[in-house]
């Protein structure tokens, strides 16, 4: 297994700098008819641990390539880091001659580890996540006592990104849209028809995001929501988690037409009020991940492991009663 980095946050690019030269430039250009004309090629990569969906999106013109939240695998038994699941994303760059462009995440994860600092080692790639990260690291900063957790951003990812920020993969555009509430930091890549839409909108069955993580907002989610679905109806949405209700086959691509439609929450819940009031007694009755205390310390590092200490090993915390727990009569799944 490759390691992955511990050298805490400060990204690197190595020898690949002069390949990429500086990250690619953000930019104005292409107005909303002609962004829907550009149909990137979007490859879901399925983590079944978490129900995550990491996604390689490519220009078929140009071969070139972005990744967005690529995954690690951890064993909180054992304290093991699988690569497996971002070493398959990497496996099907290369073996399709593809260049990347850019490692990115949507939010600071709570249920997996992020594969962005070590796939950004793997292909040479810059990484990226929304400016507002640093609001996150603030509240788990002092929740782990880590103060070296609350620091500039850019420390970690190589550019930090404001909601209408725009950037070229090949010869689709990205747009930057802000969209919290499932986090304080969580943002959306448009990418000509398509967006990446993280945990805002599950598939329609599955409904939306939870909004109770420290620096989570109900209302703050709806309005995000609202704006996503305020694209073409045809726009594809590609979700950030599928829980496969009823035991399904998975699945991760809508559209905001199918989404207005059909989507369980917001059919049953008419407007921000009834929706604030749904999304809160959920979440009230789910569990906190399983991963969520051991994840987060090192998301909020660009999936960076702490320093090891004098004996080389790198350790996690684990806060002590700050969270309550669930008890099992009151637990409901997502």
């Amino acid at each position: 297994m490759s390691m992955v980095g511990t050298s805490g946050c400060q990204p690197s690019l190595g020898a690949t700098e002069q390949e990429h030269g500086d990250a690619p430039a953000l930019n104005n250009a292409m107005n909303k008819e002609n962004r829907m004309a550009h149909k990137p090629t979007v490859q879901g990569f399925y983590h079944e641990q978490s129900g995550s969906v990491a996604y390689v999106v490519a220009d078929p013109g140009t071969g070139k390539c972005m990744v967005i939240d690529p995954v690690l695998g951890f064993d909180l038994k054992s304290g093991s880091i699988d690569t497996t699941p971002s070493d398959q994303v990497r496996d099907y760059i290369l073996g399709r001659g593809l260049a990347v462009e850019w490692v990115l995440d949507t939010h600071p994860h709570a249920d997996h580890l992020s594969g962005v600092a070590y796939l950004s080692g793997q292909l040479h790639a810059p990484t990226a996540i929304g400016e507002r990260v640093n609001v996150v690291q603030e509240i788990w900063a002092e929740i782990y006592n880590l103060p070296s957790i609350h620091r500039n951003g850019r420390e970690c990812w190589h550019r930090l990104l404001a909601d209408g920020d725009r950037f070229h993969v090949g010869d689709l555009e990205v747009e930057v849209l802000f969209s919290p509430g499932h986090t304080a930091a969580s943002v959306t890549y448009v990418v000509g028809d398509a967006a990446f839409v993280h945990d805002t909108l599950f598939m329609p069955d599955g409904g939306t995001a939870r909004a109770d993580f420290p620096g989570g907002d109900a209302s703050a989610l709806y309005r995000s929501i609202q704006r996503i679905l305020s694209l073409p109806p045809e726009t594809r949405l590609f979700t950030g988690h599928d829980y496969r209700p009823g035991g399904r086959e998975v699945r991760w691509e809508s559209t905001v037409a199918e989404q207005q439609a059909a989507n369980i929450h917001l059919r049953d819940a008419k407007g921000e009020e009834a929706f604030v009031r749904l999304r809160t007694e959920r979440d009230r009755c789910l569990p906190l991940p399983e991963m969520m205390l051991a994840a987060l310390q090192v998301n909020l590092r660009a999936g960076h492991l702490p320093e090891p200490e004098v004996n080389g090993t790198s350790y996690l915390r684990v806060p002590i009663n700050r969270f309550a727990a669930l008890s099992s009569d009151t637990a409901t799944s997502r």
